[in-house]
């Protein structure tokens, strides 16, 4: 199953799929159709086409694409889109982005005063929940008494299905750790849980945590291998980036830190010898990214097969705007004039550190005045529909260009991080540091000493090696720089100049709508 090439969405997957809608969700009821898992699963390739659409789910944005059956409702299709709301949730109220549009829900991400109704919060909660029912749908159809009741199916396609399930659960936990790290105590809905119309009960932040560390654990040696054709699929290796993930960030989910498990799930990857660094920076951003060595787990993008006006689409018609920048230069039919740099982005990168070299700076300040003018802030176009010999995407609207959620550069840092927090393995660290900087100045000159590897280095490394990325809110609250006075950057707070914050703003809120509908659910504190 090549991902990368997959027509999303599929007609079998979603004869087995009702979606949740913004402002009434149960993620215990049973989804319908007019075509029933007694008929559909008849066909032996519809356990393909269902566990494809989950993956999808991360891509587009609704059943038809890229717009006119929405997943979820209430907010505009193109808005609605799983990356791009959680690269608007972890990037927008920090010091890397902004965003010029007035749409609804948007201005108040620029400025951390967003509230339970804000649409791209609301938003974003629902769009977890739908990866979440779909997970869980797919398990309960793949479940040995559901299988136990349909025609014998072949043993290589029992084998392939137990490993969609491992995938099911791969994805599943990915959509549980974005809950947990955006909106703290959350539903837990298992395949096994009844189904019925008893909303949800809340669960705690750690039990979460702990409920999908010990997920992955269980499934990271039944996913498929990192080989090229499995590019894009959930891998062993891509089980051990979560987990790594989550270690670091365990101190904030659980009030237990993890470091040298963290320290343990990178060096699997690291070690595993499936990746290795990109020689060019850039190409990780381009339109046949999908054949860089070192992305471990991508949102893959195609322009003819997975149309949204969300995901990669997004960023790379955003980053483009004002009266000088050509939509042609990054293989795109028009610019939408959207987010730009903050300032205080801007100042991460020294001279010679060539991952700068896609800054638009001509005709841009670099001071954000006034966030609705495009001209304000400097545009940062990482991401392009241009392939890497200069080949535009296979479509100027929609693109071929590839998220990568997770890569061995990003591997490398949480590595060094852990050494540091934990005091071992630090000549190690530097040395990864270093392959990243040597590639991001082209040589030796922008290596760092012992002496110079600190916490403070690695988050400003972070800074500059994962911009726009989707990492810098969690970053920031790991290092407990997110709210509070101790690092104040532009429009932080609702002014220009910046202003403290108050912690409750760590965690966004669950929405009203959903308070309303859930009465198990309470609201997180402050809001």
């Amino acid at each position: 199953m090549n991902l990368r090439a997959f027509r999303a969405p599929t007609v079998v997957a979603l004869a087995l799929l009702s979606l949740v809608a913004v402002g009434c969700t149960d993620t215990t009821v049973q989804p319908k159709s007019t075509v029933t898992s007694a008929n559909v699963f008849n066909d032996p390739s519809s356990y393909q086409a269902f566990i494809a659409r989950v993956y999808s789910g991360l891509a587009v944005s609704g059943q038809q694409g890229p717009a006119g059956n929405p997943d979820i409702q209430g907010i505009d299709e193109g808005f609605s889109q799983y990356l791009r709301l959680y690269w608007e949730c972890e990037e927008l109220p920090t010091d890397e982005a902004v965003i010029g549009w007035g749409d609804i829900g948007l201005p108040e991400m620029n400025t951390m005063t967003w509230t339970s109704s804000s649409t791209m919060v609301v938003a974003m909660y629902y769009r977890i929940y739908v990866q979440v029912v779909m997970a869980n749908q797919f398990l309960n159809e793949t479940s040995t008494s559901a299988l136990a009741g349909r025609a014998a199916l072949s043993p290589a396609l029992t084998t392939q299905i137990q490993q969609y399930r491992a995938e099911a659960r791969f994805l599943r936990a990915l959509s549980y750790w974005h809950a947990i790290d955006l909106f703290g105590n959350a539903p837990l809905v298992k395949e096994t849980d009844p189904l019925g119309s008893t909303p949800p009960k809340q669960a705690n932040r750690a039990d979460i945590y702990n409920y999908v560390v010990a997920e992955l654990t269980a499934i990271k040696d039944a996913l498929p291998s990192s080989t090229a054709a499995n590019y894009g699929r959930a891998t062993t290796q891509a089980a051990n980036m979560l987990l790594a993930e989550l270690y670091l960030n365990a101190g904030v989910y659980t009030g237990t830190t993890a470091y040298p498990q963290a320290l343990a799930a990178a060096q699997a990857v690291i070690s595993s010898g499936a990746y290795s660094l990109d020689p060019n920076y850039r190409h990780l951003f381009m339109a046949d990214n999908n054949t860089s060595p070192e992305i471990i787990f991508a949102i893959t993008q195609d322009g003819k097969r997975t149309q949204s006006y969300g995901g990669v689409t997004f960023l790379a018609h955003a980053g483009c705007g004002g009266s000088i920048m050509s939509a042609g230069t990054y293989g795109i039919d028009y610019c939408w004039g959207g987010t730009r740099l903050k300032p205080e982005a801007y100042a991460f990168y020294t001279a010679g550190d060539k991952r700068s070299s896609y800054f638009f700076t001509n005709g841009q300040n670099v001071a954000v005045n006034d966030i609705t003018n495009f001209n304000d802030g400097v545009a940062a176009p990482k991401f392009t529909n241009i392939s890497s010999t200069g080949a535009q995407g296979s479509d100027p609207t929609f693109v071929d260009t590839d998220f990568p959620l997770f890569r061995l550069g990003e591997a490398y840092l949480i590595y060094a991080e852990a050494a540091l927090r934990t005091n071992a393995n630090t000549a190690q660290a530097l040395t990864y540091v270093n392959q990243l900087r040597e590639r991001a100045y082209g040589g030796a000159s922008g290596d760092i000493t012992s002496a110079q590897l600190t916490l403070p280095f690695i988050l400003a490394e972070r800074g500059r090696e994962l911009l726009w990325e989707a990492h810098r809110r969690t970053d920031l609250v790991r290092f407990a720089e997110f709210t509070g006075s101790a690092y104040i950057w532009s429009w932080k707070g609702g002014t220009k100049a910046g202003a403290s914050t108050d912690a409750h703003l760590n965690l966004y809120p669950l929405p009203g709508s959903e308070l309303v509908a859930n009465p198990n659910l309470t609201q997180n504190p402050g809001y």
